[in-house]
């Protein structure tokens, strides 16, 4: 569906009304496929990029990359914003780590930040979550207006799914964890058919979690975890977005379309990726997924 077509990296995509341009809005991990460094350098010092779609979602356009959310000198990474729209305010939530560093290792927080036009960015704080390897956060209302909940990857425990929770959108309290079947990342939680569901990046498909209160979470299987036949989706999906519409959700997930067994083998073919999107449906109260389905998404203003 869409190429980053500065550095061919496109991942983590979250996908936001732009209420103010009147456009939907892709805000992703520009990650730097052409980038020559050592080690997974590649993946670090990146900017988030956003696309742009004026049609409902079915083509997207990029725009460039956010601005002004430094807060400290020198390059450094930003990864796998979650961006949600409360009382006239965006929040964002990013994962951040200083500098570039050269492996996946290292010290990870998760920033917030506020807008009111998704331009300009004002730092509210770093979130303290009670441990020093947090990424990829998601956030959605509590039922009955009981506030807020945060699901993010801990990698100080296990890589599994941890929580805080927040009345305000502001002070986040840790609240344990929700997710520890099996090592994964990328949290993403909606509503669809009567049911809240769970996503999360397992790194061999999408694993399916349900739950009737947002606390206790069901495990359902696996979905985009066999290629699929459409251009670039011949890999396993990759840290997902979910937007419902009425009885549809749109999963707008990445992929490595060139990546073969042995994974990154440090060329640029094995690193570059696609942002691809399929529809998910309620069945029989199990979450359904024919990533070969045709789709052109038709999302309507929120």
């Amino acid at each position: 569906m869409y190429r980053d077509p500065i550095l061919d990296g496109a991942a983590d995509p979250t996908v936001i009304w732009n209420r103010q341009g009147g456009e939907w809005w892709m805000v992703y991990t520009n990650r730097r496929a052409t980038a020559p460094g050592p080690g997974m350098a590649w993946v670090h010092g990146t900017d988030l990029g956003v696309a742009a779609s004026t049609d409902g979602g079915r083509t997207w356009t990029y725009r460039g990359t956010l601005t002004g959310l430094d807060f400290e000198w020198g390059r450094n990474t930003f990864w796998a914003p979650e961006v949600i729209w409360h009382d006239d305010v965006y929040h964002m939530y990013v994962s951040y780590l200083r500098g570039v560093p050269e492996s996946w290792t290292g010290a990870a927080r998760i920033i917030h930040y506020t807008s009111t036009d998704l331009l300009d960015w004002t730092l509210v704080a770093p979130l303290d979550l009670g441990s020093d390897r947090v990424i990829d956060a998601c956030v959605y209302p509590l039922p009955d207006g009981r506030g807020f909940r945060m699901w993010f990857k801990d990698e100080r425990h296990g890589s599994y799914t941890y929580t805080a929770d927040s009345t305000d959108l502001h002070d986040w309290k840790p609240a344990g964890p929700a997710v520890t079947h099996h090592p994964h990342e990328g949290p993403n939680v909606f509503e669809l058919g009567g049911h809240y569901w769970m996503i999360v990046d397992e790194w061999r498909g999408q694993g399916v979690l349900r739950s009737a209160d947002l606390r206790n979470w069901e495990r359902q299987g696996l979905i985009l975890d066999t290629p699929g036949t459409r251009p670039d989706d011949g890999t396993i999906g990759l840290h997902a977005d979910v937007v419902v519409q009425g009885d549809t959700g749109y999963v707008f997930y990445f992929t490595h379309p060139d990546r073969g067994p042995a994974g990154d083998d440090g060329t640029y073919p094995s690193r570059r990726s696609t942002i691809q999107v399929a529809a998910v449906r309620v069945v029989d109260g199990e979450l359904r997924c024919d990533r070969d389905e045709p789709v052109e998404p038709d999302l309507t203003a929120l």
